[in-house]
């Protein structure tokens, strides 16, 4: 049968569809409920099957199906009402069945209890959902979020259904997959007239519903507000009285019950005061806070007479309630809400961080230290490639290829060094009672030299070099055996980039052979204070997150290049002071535009980076520098593949894809992309300088493996499908097959927090533009462990007993599963069983680095790590 559109689509009622007659324009809903079910079921019985009767409503199954629903639902909750009503008035089940034409059994089931309560379920998600969308903006309510809330994905796809009716929007966008090169999906329901580009332009808007209902969706609560301090039990240590000294630490009194930090001596923490403002800063135990006092809150403000003014007022949502979902702005650790503590960071999570030195630090020291460090780095990787060149599975061979070619083309342009011996990261504490060249710092042998770098870094003259003071007493008492924190004069935290206390890191450095070069201090640098120097003044715009972000790494690259052309002492303080001022500009609301016109940043620019407008003019600057190139996607296999078999390249072709701007005119979609990863040779971003030469020689060693290692890849024939091994190994296949099910499992719960952590790290490179790429990286994989533990994702690996590596060996195993099943599994076991048995444990190659690693002073464990080889393997060779 030929369906005729134009004599039907004029007045039917559910799905919304745009044109002249959004669908239904009967006079009320019930009946174009009625009628809309009345037409699909009149399809129905003249033989057309349901995917016939969406494509001729333009639309699909999916959303015919919630139409059909919500229909009914809606039907039924209006006949459920007309029952009511007449039953309330007196009418006998079979009168109120002869008005609305059903029988009187059907009456009865009108007016039974549950029935009510079944056809509100939908209601009630549907307006929570609303509720949602129009206190957050983007909802992500694709797969897996339905567990979440506690209803059945039909009923979601319904209510999303019912709210698409009302105008509300439905777009797919991707999000990055923190920690790879892929993008995970997401579904997100958005108000009513928001487009596609408006959620990809802002997708670390996209939020998770914050309620959930205990009862199958006839209620939902929301999160709970975080726990208040009464003011009165706070009291705020101002700059004047000495504050500034401890800015950003809260004194907590020991044994308070709501203030407990547990086991930790130290945390990052959140305190929610009033129900109106929070404190934020780092929280550690005092003895002698005065009498009613259970915080004592240090800060470089200036007394207002208001206490709650040297606080920050709670998030707070468009409507200006508290924002639950995030009052603080920043991810509490699952578990971290502990009575009146919301804890972002607690003892022991900071030693982790930063296990490479990055190029903005190193490129301002010795070339030779430079070139040693990068040396280094080359040959581990070197190595790697060479390791995997031998596993005996062409499959996993492959695979791995792949994989380290991608790591080696990013290592091309972060331009990161291995670490120097016994580096780690460190939260700084003030211990004001220390001279200002001593440093506490357990974790290093009393009395040795240390260095302290904190990014952004300006140069060599902001690192102090201190002596290990592990037996001062305040120290002691205060911070103990601190796994990740060393405790400081405030002064020291001063010459650090004007670093506080709350919560800012530091990359500890023995330096007793004094590889890594300091200065003393910028005579220029000595008594400036930023906040003091360019205040604000009434009516001035104020700098936001964005412009901050643009600034800061306008002069960071001012100064790296600056430091690298040789630039003197006066020059840099005046690019340095600029810096410290864009630094706390939003934050303070500093009159950052007078800075560079008293410091002269236009005539600097112009003498190192060509011209006042100009921007990064070395490649260390240039390197991560962003281009943006014409929209492409990889080399379709029929024209020969991604990937060039000759050289190993990468091979790409245009998508063609445009839009028409504002102004009518049609633009070519671009790609975001870096200088550096679009050049074949660093060479060609350099200026010229020895520091340049050895990162480019660096870069450019890196990209040849990439290319190296794809080439090999491409050339790599996978072990042909065996149907006869299957069925020899069918146990071993079944095994795996039921292992592959439950890692595909976690899926859904995996995007939610690949959402949820995208947010996270959204928020934190606000509040930091100018974080280290080490550092954002350490924050993409805790936000990232963070989502995990709060959606519940947990990879599942699959773990590969000998007999069904043997299965595998013989092709019992597409290679399509096969990949699945590498996706899904620990490499490194995998890497272990495709390692040819007689291959020799260390390599004549690594046992000349592990001689030269030690001969550098790296400990025996740190070897080992470096090496991918036991300590007893090891001792062997030394």
């Amino acid at each position: 049968m030929i369906i005729e559109e134009e004599d039907y689509l004029a007045h039917y009622g559910i799905l919304r569809k745009s044109g002249r007659y959004p669908w239904g324009s009967g006079d009320d809903e019930a009946t174009r409920n009625q009628d809309f079910l009345s037409y699909v079921e009149g399809l129905r019985r003249d033989g057309l099957n349901e995917t016939e009767i969406a494509k001729g409503l333009k639309t699909t199954t999916t959303q015919l199906r919630a139409a059909k629903a919500i229909a009914k639902t809606q039907q039924k909750q209006a006949d459920i009402a007309m029952a009511q009503r007449l039953k309330d008035k007196g009418w006998s089940n079979t009168a109120i069945g002869e008005r609305m034409g059903i029988n009187e059994s059907s009456v009865r089931a009108l007016l039974a209890p549950g029935a009510k309560d079944k056809a509100a379920v939908l209601q009630a998600t549907s307006n929570m959902l609303k509720e949602q969308v129009d206190s957050k903006g983007f909802v992500d309510v694709g797969t897996g979020v339905e567990h979440y809330v506690g209803v059945s994905r039909t009923k979601m796809d319904n209510a999303i259904a019912q709210l698409r009716e009302q105008g509300y929007e439905l777009h797919t966008v991707q999000v990055d997959q923190l920690g790879t090169q892929n993008k995970t999906l997401v579904k997100v329901l958005a108000p009513p007239g928001t487009t596609y580009r408006d959620i990809a332009s802002q997708k670390d808007k996209i939020q998770q519903i914050s309620s959930a209902t205990q009862d199958g969706g006839r209620t939902y609560e929301g999160l709970k507000p975080p726990k208040s301090v009464d003011s009165k039990r706070i009291q705020v240590r101002y700059a004047e009285q000495g504050g500034t000294d401890a800015d950003g630490v809260m004194y907590l009194r020991p044994g308070v019950k709501d203030l407990d930090l547990g086991s930790s001596r130290y945390a990052q923490v959140r305190i929610a005061v009033d129900g109106t403002h929070y404190l934020k800063g780092m929280a550690m135990y005092k003895d002698d806070l005065p009498d009613g006092v259970d915080v004592v809150f240090n800060t470089s403000k200036k007394s207002t007479g208001n206490k709650l003014d040297a606080m920050k007022p709670l998030k707070t949502t468009k409507d200006g309630d508290v924002d639950f979902d995030n009052p603080f702005g920043a991810t509490i650790k699952p578990g971290g809400q502990r009575g009146a503590l919301n804890v972002v960071n607690e003892e022991a999570d900071w030693g982790s961080w930063s296990r490479s030195l990055s190029s903005q630090m190193l490129s301002k020291q010795r070339p030779s230290l430079a070139r040693s460090q990068l040396d280094m780095t080359y040959e581990r990787r070197r190595q790697d490639l060479e390791e995997i060149m031998n596993l005996n599975n062409p499959a996993v061979r492959r695979k791995l290829l792949e994989s380290f070619a991608d790591d080696a083309d990013s290592a091309s342009v972060h331009l990161k060094a291995a670490a120097l011996p016994r580096q780690a990261s460190h939260v700084i504490l003030p211990i004001n009672s220390m001279r200002e060249n001593e440093i506490y710092a357990p974790n290093y042998r009393n009395g040795e030299k240390v260095v302290l770098v904190r990014f952004p870094h300006g140069g060599i003259f902001e690192i102090p070099e201190l002596t290990v003071n592990n037996r001062h007493l305040d120290a002691k008492r205060a911070l103990g055996n601190a796994k990740d924190a060393v405790g400081i004069h405030s002064k020291v935290a001063e010459r650090l980039s004007g670093a506080d206390f709350d919560g800012d890191t530091v990359l500890v450095i023995p330096n007793s052979s004094g590889k890594v070069q300091t200065s003393k201090p910028l005579d220029g640098l000595k008594v400036f204070d930023p906040k003091h120097a360019y205040p604000g003044y009434e009516g001035m715009k104020k700098m936001d997150a964005r412009t901050k972000g643009f600034e800061m790494g306008d002069v960071s690259n001012l100064i790296t290049d600056m430091t690298i052309k040789k630039a003197n002492q006066a020059e840099l303080a005046r690019a340095v002071r600029h810096s410290m001022v864009v630094i706390d500009a939003e934050k303070h609301g500093l009159n950052w535009k007078q800075s560079a016109v008293d410091n002269g940043i236009a005539q600097l620019k112009t003498k190192y980076q060509g011209k006042a407008t100009a921007g990064a003019s070395t490649l260390i600057s240039k390197a991560t520098s962003r281009k943006d190139v014409d929209a492409r996607r990889p080399r379709s296999a029929a024209k020969g593949g991604p990937v060039d078999k000759e050289t190993g390249k990468k091979v790409f072709e245009p998508t063609g894809a445009s839009y028409v701007n504002s102004k009518g005119k049609v633009v070519v979609r671009s790609v975001r992309s870096t200088k550096l990863a679009e050049t074949d040779d660093a060479y060609t971003l350099s200026s010229g300088t020895r520091i340049e030469t050895i990162y480019a020689d660096h870069s450019n060693r890196l990209k040849s493996l990439a290319n190296e290692a794809r080439r090999a890849a491409v050339r790599t024939k996978t072990t042909p499908y065996s149907p006869s091994s299957k069925t020899a190994y069918s146990k071993e296949v079944a095994s795996l097959d039921a292992k592959l099910r439950i890692a595909l499992r976690n899926a859904p719960l995996e995007r939610q927090a690949q959402v949820l952590a995208n947010a996270e790290v959204s928020l934190k490179r606000q509040a930091n533009p100018d974080m280290d790429p080490a550092d954002l990286k350490k924050i993409k994989s805790q936000a990232l462990a963070k989502a995990r533990a709060r959606t519940g994702a947990r990879k599942q690996q699959v773990e590969i007993t000998d007999a069904e590596w043997n299965a595998i060996q013989t092709g019992a195993i597409s290679n399509n599963k096969l990949n699945q099943i590498l996706n899904n599994a620990d490499l490194d076991q995998v890497k272990r069983l495709a390692t040819p048995k007689s291959a020799l444990v260390m390599t004549g190659a690594k046992q000349q680095r592990a001689l030269s690693m030690a001969a550098s002073g790296y400990t025996q464990a740190e070897i080992a790590d470096a090496l991918g080889v036991s300590l007893t393997t090891l001792k062997t060779v030394l």
